[in-house]
């Protein structure tokens, strides 16, 4: 298993040993110790998965309280997922790392926590699944709008593309008037 530093700090890329023979593949997407010697200290109290279809954008989520890290991994297609830094004290603050997922490359993402996370379906489908370091908490769900100029993802979406988003991700506010983390 490898664990790669992407170019924000603490978002690790990791890349599973995947042992393949005529019947198909093997590999480990989680390991406690592994984790911990890369500096992953993570405990997982729940598990989600999601379907969605190509276009398809969900984020940029997070919880204001009972954060949660999240160790993100495509089962089925692929996605284009994103990280953002909303720690006001870091010097990283406000910027974005993202990084293709699927089911080919195998490659997982942790996103820990104080982070927005978002993802857009290149696939046709996409199964995703992540684990999270605290419990959902409807109350102190947050979110950030997913084109805001002051973040600047680049999207792979062409020039007149729009994603399908849901209505509270299309209303999502602005990072200069978003709740954000000390």
């Amino acid at each position: 298993m490898k664990f790669i530093e992407t170019r924000l700090p603490s978002v690790i890329r990791i890349e599973p040993a995947v042992h393949t023979d005529d019947r198909g593949y093997f590999m480990e997407t989680w390991q406690a110790q592994r984790f911990r010697d890369a500096g992953i200290d993570a405990e997982f109290v729940q598990d989600n998965f999601s379907q969605s279809s190509k276009g398809t954008l969900r984020g940029l989520h997070y919880q204001i309280e009972k954060t949660q890290g999240k160790l993100v991994r495509v089962v089925a297609g692929a996605v284009f997922d994103v990280a953002v830094d909303l720690r006001k004290s870091s010097p990283s603050y406000g910027q974005w790392v993202g990084e293709v997922l699927s089911a080919e490359n195998k490659h997982q993402l942790w996103v820990p926590p104080g982070f927005g996370h978002g993802f857009l379906v290149l696939s046709e489908m996409a199964e995703f699944e992540y684990k999270c370091t605290d419990f959902y908490a409807p109350a102190f769900e947050r979110s950030v709008r997913w084109d805001d100029p002051d973040i600047g993802i680049e999207w792979p979406l062409a020039a007149d593309e729009h994603p399908v988003l849901s209505d509270k991700d299309a209303a999502a506010p602005y990072l200069k008037d978003a709740d954000t983390f000390a």
